[in-house]
C-alpha cells in the first residue's frame, strides 16, 4: 500500500499559499510562544489519561518529585533529597522550601501523599510499588515516608516517570478525586499556570508564567534541573490542516510545530527562517489496541489472526514514507538495539510476505460469524488517521466486519474509557503511540499488563504473563531479565494483547529565532527563549 498523501505535501501547501496568509492572529510580543501541538487537548488531568497531548499540558503545570536528566537517571526536583534506611525498606524523602501551588498555597508533605496514593491506582508502574508497600505517611510538612514490604529499587525512576502517566503533584483537596474521575481544576506548582478564562475547546489553550515557581540551581536536563522560563505565555493553536501549519510557520505566525508531516518537512528545510530538527532521539511507539472485555475481539483467534495480517512496514510507511532511516519495522515488544529486545514470537506478526489465504482461514478457525466490530478512527490527528486507514484496509482484506468510526481524537480518548457493549458506545481496537521510553522493559510497557480491569484500555487478563512480570521485577540478574523479557514476549504475541505497530522518528519545525529547546520524548517549555 502506497504512502497516504493526507494532505497533498507540496502540492498543498502551493496551493494554499496562493490564496495569501492564514488567517492566524500573532501576538506581537516576543515573550509569547505560539505552539502548534500535535493534536487538541480535551482532557486535562494527567492522571487519567495516557493521552499523550494531555501528558505534555500536565508537564507545564505541575512538577513531580524527581525528574530525569537526559541520560534517563533520576534527579531530585521538588525534593530536596532521599535517604533509604532498614536494608531498603524505608525511603525517607524531604520536600525542597518554599514550593507554592498556583493558588497561592504551600506545597506539603500531604498533598505529595494524596497525589501519589491516586497515581498509584491509575499508572501501571505506580500500581507496582503499591503492592510492595506497607505504608505512605507524612510524618511532617516537608517530610514522606514510604515503608515498603518487599524491597524496590526502582522507587526513585518510578518517581521521575514521565511516560504516559506521570506522578504529578496535585494539592491535597485535588489529589482526594476518585482516581477514576477526571481532576478539572487545574491547579499545580509547575512552572506555567493555565489561562482556563482562555481556552476554546478544540482550538485554543494558555498558559503563562508562573511568578511564584523557584527553579533549581542545576542545569536543566530534560525534565530535571532548573525549569527556567523565559517567556511570558505559551499559546497552544490547533491547526489541523498541515499545509496551513506549515505556511503559519514560514511566515512567523506560529513558533513552533510539533510534528510537520514528513510530506512537509523538504520543503520547510528550504526554508532559512525555519529548523527542522529531531528533539526526541527515542522514537515514537504505535500500537493497535483490542477490547479484550466487550464484542468479537475477546475472541483470541480472532485477535491472533488480526496480528497476523499487519504489516508493519505499511504502517510505518504510511506514516513516514520510504526513508528507512525515520522508522523500524518490523519490532517486537521492546524497541531495537535495547537491551531487551529479541525475536521471540514475531514469527505471529504479519510482514510484507503474509499470506492472506492463510489468515483468512485463521479467521474462519476462530469461529468468528461476521459479527461488527467498531474501529475508533481519529481523523484530525495524521498519524493516527494513516495508521487507522491501513489497519482498516488490512481489515478489509481479510473478512472482518467493522464499523470504521471516524471522530476526532479527543472522542477517542474519552470513548476508549468504555467497557459497554458496542452497541452502547464501546469499542473494538484503536491505534495510538507512546513515547519508545514506554517500552523498554516489563516495568513500563502499558499494553502487556495482564492485570484485568486495572490494566490499560483494553483490560486484557493474563495471568502468566503478570507472574512473569513479577519475577523480573525480583530479578537482579541481568541474564534471567533478559531471559523473562523473552518470554514475555512471546506470551504478549502468543496471546494477542496487543499489535506492535513500528517504531517512527518525528522532527518538530521551530523558526530559527526560537532557541534552547530540550532534547528528550515531549516539548518542554521552559529553558525556551524567543529573540
Amino acid at each position: 500500500m502506497k504512502r497516504r498523501h493526507l494532505l497533498g505535501g507540496a502540492a498543498a501547501l502551493a496551493a494554499y499559499r496562493g490564496l495569501g496568509a492564514p488567517a492566524i492572529a500573532q501576538s506581537a510580543s516576543s515573550r509569547t510562544l505560539i505552539f502548534v501541538p500535535q493534536a487538541a487537548i480535551s482532557i486535562f488531568d494527567p492522571m487519567f489519561t495516557t493521552a499523550t497531548v494531555t501528558r505534555n499540558h500536565g508537564f507545564l503545570l505541575f512538577d513531580t518529585l524527581y525528574g530525569l536528566d537526559d541520560s534517563l537517571t533520576p534527579q531530585p526536583q521538588m525534593a530536596e533529597g532521599h535517604v533509604v534506611a532498614e536494608d531498603g525498606l524505608r525511603w525517607t524523602i524531604t520536600l525542597r522550601p518554599g514550593l507554592k501551588f498556583h493558588d497561592g498555597e504551600p506545597v506539603l508533605a500531604r498533598d505529595c501523599v494524596a497525589s501519589l496514593q491516586r497515581w498509584m491506582k491509575r499508572d501501571t508502574m505506580g500500581q507496582t510499588l503499591a503492592e510492595r508497600m506497607n505504608e505512605l505517611s507524612a510524618p511532617d510538612d516537608r517530610t514522606l515516608v514510604f515503608r515498603l514490604k518487599q524491597k524496590f529499587p526502582a522507587l526513585l525512576s518510578a518517581l521521575a516517570k514521565i511516560l504516559p502517566s506521570p506522578p504529578v503533584i496535585y494539592p491535597e483537596r485535588l489529589a482526594k478525586t476518585d482516581p477514576y474521575k477526571q481532576v478539572t481544576e487545574m491547579v499545580g506548582s509547575g512552572p506555567f499556570r493555565f489561562k482556563k478564562d482562555e481556552y476554546v475547546a478544540g482550538s485554543l489553550a494558555v498558559y503563562e508564567r508562573f511568578a511564584d515557581y523557584a527553579p533549581r540551581n542545576e542545569a536543566p536536563s530534560f525534565t530535571a534541573g532548573a525549569k527556567r522560563v523565559l517567556v511570558d505565555r505559551v499559546e497552544w493553536k490547533v491547526i489541523p490542516e498541515a499545509a496551513t501549519a506549515a505556511s503559519a510557520l514560514q511566515t512567523g505566525q506560529i513558533d513552533w510545530w510539533e510534528m510537520p508531516l514528513p510530506d512537509l518537512i523538504p520543503l520547510l528545510k528550504k526554508d532559512p527562517n525555519v529548523v527542522v530538527t529531531r528533539l526526541d532521539p527515542y522514537g515514537l511507539w504505535p500500537v493497535l489496541r483490542f477490547n479484550h472485555v466487550q464484542g468479537p475481539t475477546t475472541n483470541r483467534g480472532l485477535r491472533q489472526a488480526i496480528l497476523a495480517a499487519v504489516d508493519q512496514a505499511e504502517v510505518m510507511t504510511a506514516l513516514m514514507g520510504d526513508d528507512p532511516s525515520a522508522f523500524n519495522a518490523p519490532v517486537g515488544c521492546f524497541p531495537p538495539g535495547t537491551r531487551l529486545a529479541n525475536t521471540a514470537g514475531m514469527d505471529r506478526l504479519g510482514g510484507p510476505k503474509r499470506d492472506l489465504a492463510k489468515v483468512k482461514k485463521m479467521v474462519a478457525e476462530s469461529g468468528y460469524n461476521g459479527e461488527k466490530l467498531v474501529l475508533l478512527h481519529p481523523t484530525d490527528q495524521p498519524f493516527y488517521d494513516a495508521m487507522t486507514q491501513v489497519v482498516a484496509a488490512t481489515l478489509r482484506q481479510i473478512g472482518v466486519n467493522f464499523d470504521d468510526a471516524s471522530m476526532d481524537w479527543g472522542t477517542v480518548v474519552q470513548r476508549r474509557n468504555s467497557r459497554e457493549p458496542l452497541d452502547k458506545g464501546g469499542w473494538s481496537l484503536f491505534c495510538t503511540s507512546f513515547g519508545a521510553l514506554d517500552y523498554l522493559d516489563p516495568l513500563t510497557v502499558p499494553a502487556m499488563r495482564g492485570n484485568g480491569k486495572q490494566a490499560w484500555y483494553g483490560w486484557p487478563t493474563n495471568a502468566k504473563i503478570e507472574a512473569m512480570r513479577d519475577q523480573w521485577i525480583g530479578s537482579e540478574d541481568a541474564a534471567e531479565q533478559k531471559n523473562l523479557a523473552t518470554d514475555m514476549q512471546l506470551e504478549a504475541l502468543t496471546d494477542a494483547l496487543y499489535v506492535p505497530l513500528g517504531q517512527y522518528f518525528q522532527s518538530a519545525g521551530f523558526r530559527k529565532n526560537v532557541t534552547g529547546q530540550l532534547k528528550g520524548p515531549l516539548p518542554l517549555f521552559w529553558n525556551v527563549k524567543k529573540a
